[in-house]
């Protein structure tokens, strides 16, 4: 699959398989299935442990407020460790999953599919591919939709060398397009950017199929001799497995992070939601969200800022005193944007 070569996580472990046709756990893309009690699939079923990680045994600061957070972030933080969901990209105008009404599994009845989630089902796809590159037409990064002041913001963390490491649901592709270095994001759910064959692997340059499937010209097949599978990005679907490099979080990253910030995502699908289970008890955790999400706010160091996300960020940068190098960062996005807009 295009999701599993790369090298194996620090712990040794493969790659963690996600469920199949007819049985969906959560894990793959637009996934967004509770799983109760301890958290599915994660070496081997183990629950998530925070002890032994984290840069200070000393209790963690108490935040109250955004005013706290950024005086913290300022004079004490150089690893902020990242999470983000959906919620971080409806401002740009993509929807996100599982709204009533407005989500986009609500959105996929011209496709005749069992239920909405076929979409990004592998085996469905081995079946009839038509209705996820139909749908990946409006899908692919850059085409439709730009990156917000949440993705500026996050390149704004990055320049200020605060940024540690941002772990993506999203495969949108707009925290590239924000400038965030590649090295700096992982999309735990894949990437549009590379496209591999689904039946031996073969990596296939990710631009070529990306117009092959806005010109329709589709199934875009293996030009291995002998194979003749079907190609497709490199997004995870249902049955495939997750990116190994998934996995480094623990021993890369963890140990070494200061805060951990939580921005438009519920934390409701494991091994994703893990992560922030697996923070140290040193360690802050502040949520960015209209919603509680996981077990955020059961520490004496945690912090959610309710409301709308780009009310907060703006907040935020505010009390950080980043107002302008905000603004010079959207204004180099909207050069971006006229330049693109006259070659096209």
């Amino acid at each position: 699959m295009g999701t599993t070569t790369g090298r194996r996580g620090n712990d040794g472990k493969s790659n963690t398989r996600v469920g199949r046709f007819g049985h969906r756990p959560g894990g793959a893309v637009g996934d967004s299935v509770v799983i109760r009690g301890r958290p599915y699939g994660v070496w081997g079923g183990s629950s998530f442990s925070s002890s032994g990680t984290g840069k200070s045994s000393s209790p963690p600061p108490v935040l109250k407020n955004a005013e706290d957070l950024a005086a913290f972030i300022k004079e004490r933080v150089s690893n902020v460790l990242v999470m983000v969901g959906a919620g971080i990209s409806t401002p740009s105008g993509i929807p996100d999953f599982r709204s009533p009404g407005t989500g986009l599994y609500d959105n996929l009845q011209k496709y005749n599919l069992p239920y909405p989630e076929a979409i990004f089902d592998i085996d469905y796809f081995m079946t009839d591919p038509r209705p996820f590159y139909t749908l990946a037409q409006d899908l692919y990064p850059g085409i439709n939709y730009s990156p917000n002041t949440t993705h500026h913001f996050l390149h704004l963390l990055h320049l200020q060398h605060k940024l540690q490491i941002i772990y993506t649901q999203n495969i949108d592709g707009l925290e590239r397009l924000a400038g965030i270095p590649e090295d700096k994001v992982m999309e735990a759910h894949g990437t549009f950017t590379r496209a591999s064959c689904t039946r031996c692997g073969r990596r296939h340059d990710g631009q070529r199929v990306k117009q092959a499937i806005v010109d329709g010209d589709v199934p875009v097949w293996c030009d291995e001799p002998k194979c003749k599978g079907k190609v497709k990005p490199d997004i995870v679907f249902f049955g495939e497995n997750l990116p190994s490099e998934f996995w480094d979080y623990h021993h890369h990253y963890l140990p070494f992070t200061d805060l951990l910030l939580v921005m438009g995502t519920s934390l409701q699908v494991y091994p994703f939601a893990g992560i922030a289970e697996a923070v140290s008890t040193h360690t802050p955790r502040v949520l960015i969200n209209r919603t509680p999400a996981g077990t955020i706010g059961s520490r004496p160091g945690d912090l959610h800022l309710t409301g709308d996300i780009i009310n907060n960020i703006n907040t935020l940068v505010e009390a950080l005193g980043w107002q302008d190098k905000l603004r010079h960062i959207q204004q180099q996005q909207q050069h971006t944007n006229k330049t693109k807009e006259n070659e096209e």
